[in-house]
């Protein structure tokens, strides 16, 4: 049985690099930090950098819950990633956007005002 999301890994030409700009993004420090894997803890659910991948958007796009996607954009925007699909509305008071990292990885975002995380297993 799916449960929901629980761990979205990117692929990293450079570790250190990924690193230090998640840890901008997310506002916190990895809880697993090793050489092979770097892992963050957000809102249950965990981001992984992973080394020596090729990045790029490979047809996946996750997307992190966000109390004000136009916010989260241009904040995202000021670290150095870039737009790939501009914000929308797709209905329902849910707006998406999806933003390029550094790395070329895509990186969504959905502020979704009918969901919220009550219990995570």
């Amino acid at each position: 049985m799916i449960k929901g999301l629980r761990t979205v890994i990117y692929q990293m030409s450079d570790l250190a690099k990924g690193k230090a700009w998640y840890t901008q993004v997310l506002e916190r420090e990895p809880y697993f930090d090793q050489p092979f894997y770097v892992g963050y803890s957000v809102g249950g659910f965990e981001l992984g950098l992973v080394p020596d991948g090729t990045p790029g958007p490979g047809g996946t796009v996750a997307y992190w819950g966000v109390p004000d996607a136009a916010a989260a954009v241009a904040r995202l925007e000021s670290l150095g990633a870039t737009i790939r699909e501009p914000l929308q509305d797709v209905g329902g008071g849910i707006r998406v956007a999806t933003v390029a990292d550094p790395f070329g990885n895509s990186f969504g975002v959905i502020e979704n005002p009918n969901f919220s995380i009550e219990k995570v297993e």
